[in-house]
């Protein structure tokens, strides 16, 4: 099975049925040239990602990325906390 279909869950009855519709809407002679330009549409869609990514794998080969820097641990930041509160006098906190 054709794994599009099966994304759509579509079978052979409803694809024969989509395409009789469009037959209907546009008319055999304005076929081709709706296949033509949704063609030409996927091929400029192809070009603009295959630049965009491959942009991309240029710039990241000029500047690698740098190793993270590791923040302090948490311990200083809770001794200043600890250290603060006990300068506080006891009859100031109410």
């Amino acid at each position: 099975m054709n794994t599009m279909f099966g994304f759509f869950n579509l079978g052979g009855g409803e694809i024969i049925l989509i395409l009789a519709i469009i037959l209907i809407l546009f008319g055999a002679k304005k076929l081709p040239e709706l296949a033509k330009g949704l063609g030409q549409g996927i091929n400029e869609f192809k070009k603009a990602t295959h630049n965009a990514s491959e942009g991309l794998r240029e710039a990241m080969a000029e500047n690698p990325p740098t190793t993270p820097r590791r923040l302090a641990s948490a311990k200083t930041s809770s001794t200043a906390v600890d250290s603060a509160i006990s300068q506080v006098p006891p009859d100031a906190t109410a």
